[in-house]
């Protein structure tokens, strides 16, 4: 019962829409920096070596780029609400999840093999779809939910 609660908390705390990243893909990570009382956005390029815990409201990507000569790995949660976009601009042919492989190499040896995607499909996530079906899964939940908050407060 208490999974199911938590489960159900950890549900909320996603966000509606996320682009389908898998390892080996380029991307371009766009994530909130707040700098004293300013915000910008700062865009992190790279290949994503890692992919864990795809479903779950901690999906977590390893991205990895070399920047001056010197490799840079960074990870992001994908449902935090300081990772404002993630875009696909490559998509390649790896046959494994970790690609721990390529902080060995550089230069030629460090290149993946490129694969057809469509670059428009796949980064656009149809944010209305999938917000009337979350809203329709609340409605139905709705008594239920607060039914267990209740049980799970008292």
């Amino acid at each position: 019962m208490s999974f199911e609660l938590i489960k159900k908390v950890g549900d909320a705390q996603k966000k509606v829409a996320v682009v389908d990243v898998r390892s080996g893909d380029s991307v371009k990570v766009s994530q909130k920096i707040k700098e004293g009382s300013k915000e910008r956005i700062q865009v992190f390029a790279g290949t994503v070596i890692r992919v864990d815990r795809r479903g779950s409201h901690t999906a977590r990507i390893t991205v990895r780029k070399i920047a001056s000569g010197v490799g840079v790995e960074k990870s992001f949660l994908l449902h935090s609400p300081l990772v404002t976009q993630v875009e696909i601009v490559k998509r390649s042919k790896v046959r494994r999840n970790y690609l721990s492989y390529l902080r060995e190499r550089s230069g030629k040896s460090a290149r993946l093999a490129g694969k057809d995607f469509d670059r428009v499909a796949v980064n656009d996530v149809s944010v209305e779809e999938v917000v009337e079906e979350v809203e329709a899964e609340v409605a139905a939940d709705e008594p239920e939910v607060k039914a267990e908050v209740a049980e799970a407060t008292a």
